[in-house]
């Protein structure tokens, strides 16, 4: 009976230890993609700040690409033709 006994608890603490595995590779999951969010987090910040900077910056070279960004912007809003341009039938 005793030899019962004990393998029954044996059993029992195999299967706890079984379960504390599992929640270790949980937590291991959980962590691994709590860090990569909390990374791309980082990066998307950092290339706020950076283009916030940009902005403010009055180097000729972001000047000369604000300028042309205008521009394209610019020639985005025109229309593909003109009014009156097409052909009359």
């Amino acid at each position: 009976m005793w030899m019962l006994l004990a393998g029954l608890a044996a059993l029992q603490l195999y299967a706890v230890q079984e379960l504390l595995v599992i929640y270790a590779f949980f937590i291991v999951g959980f962590g691994a993609i709590l860090l990569c969010v909390a990374g791309l987090f980082s990066l998307y910040k950092a290339w706020e700040a950076g283009v916030a900077r940009m902005l403010a910056s009055r180097s000729p070279i972001f000047l000369a690409a604000r300028r042309s960004v205008a521009i394209v912007e610019d020639l985005g809003r025109r229309p593909f033709r003109r009014p009156g341009s097409e052909p009359v039938s």
